[in-house]
């Protein structure tokens, strides 16, 4: 056998990808303490510039990468077996909805009581744009921006519709589904480029990032056909994946120009983590060891980090403003504090929210199994 290619075994988690979670959930928690700390500085009178020497959204595009590679992967043994649609969608609803309807919920309680802190994001909520939020439909905001109630939430109404589309393709093989999957969202995306007014949802999930879940796809086929790439031909990606995120940390908003320019890096650097040994010998011992561990663990609970750190990095930065340490740390330590709380925060949300819901509506969904898979399998995490 060339020795670029090794069979693939499904054995639990894939610690670099746990790190590249950690890594795209904190780029997107910077991103947001940016604005809080430009919003403090604004309130004391003093001086911040953002710094951009990543395109700290770009958080997301390495989520939607890891997203594609990582339902492919899991999804194993249930291509072509009976029940496997009805037990995938039982995982994911499980593994996503219960915490996002529990912030959501929380936003909505926040924004009732204290509107004040939630002045300018999106307007007062309806009924309308409530129902839509929990059920992850598209829906347009009083100020036109196609955002739900809890604006983090508009990267899981790409989650749930790309799961949606894999599901379908569970009948067939792994590369029959990959091909319909890669396939299907082709022609969304020039369905809603073609058509000369899409409504609302067909313009929403028409947009080239949906390409980003086929980049992953793609990589998580590669895997399951054997191939492994050495160290420097990985670093060399990684490597590749980094300068093309920083040499576009300006990039416009442009759809197009934003799966080039973020997509395409975020692909090279999952590409660098999943083709080749999960856990590299130079990574075994020592302090190596440790920031992996530390980062493995931090990806576990990149969801909670996702979806809770707005709260956080809100009430650290109004309580540096009412006790007053926020001009005497000024903006830059201001920001290192709000990102740093949001870590441990994000850890106990996971540990003892999260998972525990997780379990519960799994219990509750998950049909009686037509087939047997591992957990590591049908458990993918975010």
């Amino acid at each position: 056998m060339n020795k670029l290619f090794h069979p693939d075994p499904i054995r639990g988690k894939l610690v670099l990808v746990q790190g590249l979670r950690a890594l795209a959930a904190l780029m997107v928690v910077v991103h947001h303490a940016q604005n809080e700390a430009a919003a403090l500085a604004g309130r004391t009178g003093t001086d911040f510039v953002a710094r951009h020497g990543l395109p700290w959204p770009a958080g997301v595009d390495i989520f939607f990468v890891i997203s594609g590679f990582i339902i492919v992967h899991a999804a194993a043994p249930l291509y072509g077996r009976p029940g496997a649609r009805c037990r995938f969608a039982a995982h994911r609803i499980a593994r996503l909805v219960p915490l996002y309807w529990l912030v959501t919920g929380l936003y909505l309680a926040v924004g009732l009581a204290a509107p004040a802190l939630l002045s300018g994001e999106g307007g007062a909520p309806d009924v309308a744009r409530t129902l839509a939020s929990f059920l992850f439909w598209p829906m347009a905001r009083p100020d036109g921006a196609v955002l739900p109630l809890y604006g983090l939430g508009w990267t899981l109404n790409y989650e749930m519709a790309f799961y949606a589309l894999f599901a379908l393709g569970l009948g067939f093989s792994r590369r029959g589904a990959v091909a319909w999957l890669a396939g299907a969202l082709v022609l969304l995306v020039l369905a809603g480029r073609l058509m000369p007014a899409p409504p609302v949802p067909l313009a929403f999930w028409s947009d080239p990032i949906v390409l980003e879940f086929a980049l992953g796809a793609g990589l998580a086929l590669l895997r399951a056909e054997g191939l492994r790439l050495g160290s420097p031909v990985r670093i060399a990606l990684a490597a590749t994946g980094l300068f093309g995120l920083a040499t576009n940390a300006s990039l416009s908003a442009e759809p197009v120009a934003r799966l080039l320019g973020w997509g395409l890096p975020a692909a090279f650097l999952v590409a660098a983590a999943v083709l080749g040994r999960d856990r590299p010998e130079a990574m075994r011992g020592g302090i190596a060891a440790w920031a992996l561990g530390a980062a493995e663990r931090l990806g576990d609970a990149s969801y909670a980090l996702y979806l809770i750190h707005p709260f956080v990095l809100r009430a650290v930065r109004e309580g540096l403003l009412r006790t007053g340490l926020a001009p005497l740390l000024g903006p830059w330590p201001s920001l290192v504090v709000m990102v740093a709380l949001t870590l441990p925060a994000a850890l106990l949300v996971h540990r003892l929210v999260e998972r525990p819901l997780t379990r519960l509506v799994r219990r509750g969904l998950d049909p009686a199994p037509a087939v047997e898979v591992s957990k590591s399998a049908v458990t993918p995490e975010r």
